[in-house]
């Protein structure tokens, strides 16, 4: 707490006059946040995790983004950023469950594709096969030799990103949990928060994702794509969003496998990252992998 005082008090003429005490949040598995009151305002510290640039996090792009989406009014407004976190505006707000995201998904789908066509420029890219790669090298450089499931998780990026037709790159969130999408108290609207993974990516994987994350089911899944858009989607837009679902899944097994060895959060990062392993062992035997990789190659 020593240390959260002191950036505090370092943010006073800045944000104000502290005011009480600063008050833990729960909810975060890569950084710690708090509740703080200064110059009159409720605002949230965050404080940035352990090592985490070598999850692929790039802060510069973290803070354009969220920028970015307050000024769409998707994402709470960024008031302020310092060595080793940034600071938003608090929002009264409601967690949501897997259901309820799923319920408003015509809602979210507006509010990413906002995003997605922002003219918002991230200094860092989003790219799963890449990204796979950097946690392989990453876990080599720390003595730690990468399970046999993560090089099969590589090969499955690697072959449907090769299966794909090419996506322009766009400003992604990449990191759509049940924890990340809240609904404001005031307004009832859905918002969108914490952007640490937001970076120049394909926009099909945020909604892969965010209906994989939030156990979607078929009805779901066509309701995101319609809103998403504007029209009945095609064969290979839903093959595509079965394949970025699988992407997801690759990508969140991996990184459960890296904080493991990185993170000093109290947290089962084994575990999570095993329960993405059984899922993406779940939908490669089953069959619907290969119509999916050749349905998705047709034109849309």
């Amino acid at each position: 707490m020593v240390e959260l005082n002191d950036i505090v008090h370092d943010l006073e003429p800045e944000l104000g006059p502290v005011e009480g005490r600063p008050e833990p949040l729960e909810g975060g598995i890569t950084n710690r946040n708090y509740r703080v009151r200064m110059g009159g305002q409720e605002y949230v510290v965050r404080l940035h995790g352990k090592d985490t640039q070598l999850l692929g996090i790039s802060r510069e792009s973290e803070a354009r983004a969220s920028a970015a989406a307050a000024e769409l009014g998707i994402a709470p407004f960024l008031a302020a950023r310092f060595e080793g976190g940034m600071v938003t505006s608090y929002v009264p707000c409601e967690g949501l469950s897997e259901r309820q995201v799923a319920d408003r998904a015509e809602e979210i789908a507006s509010a990413l594709r906002s995003f997605h066509c922002s003219p918002v420029e991230l200094p860092s890219a989003f790219r799963v096969p890449e990204l796979l790669e950097h946690y392989a090298r990453t876990l080599s450089e720390r003595g730690a030799e990468p399970p046999a499931a993560l090089e099969d998780a590589r090969q499955l990026a690697e072959t449907i990103a090769s299966a794909l037709p090419p996506s322009e790159a766009r400003p992604c969130h990449n990191d759509l949990l049940p924890g990340n999408v809240i609904r404001e108290a005031a307004s009832g609207r859905v918002m969108i928060v914490d952007w640490e993974y937001a970076g120049m990516g394909d926009p099909w994987f945020d909604l892969g994702n965010l209906a994989v994350n939030n156990a979607f089911e078929e009805a779901d899944d066509e309701r995101l794509l319609r809103a998403y858009h504007g029209a009945e989607p095609s064969r290979a837009q839903r093959a595509r969003l079965k394949l970025m679902r699988v992407m997801s899944d690759v990508r969140e097994s991996a990184w459960g496998v890296v904080q493991a060895r990185l993170s000093d959060l109290d947290f089962d990062f084994d575990g999570y990252g095993e329960r993405h392993f059984d899922r993406l062992r779940r939908t490669s035997e089953g069959g619907a992998l290969e119509s999916w990789l050749s349905e998705a190659a047709e034109r849309t």
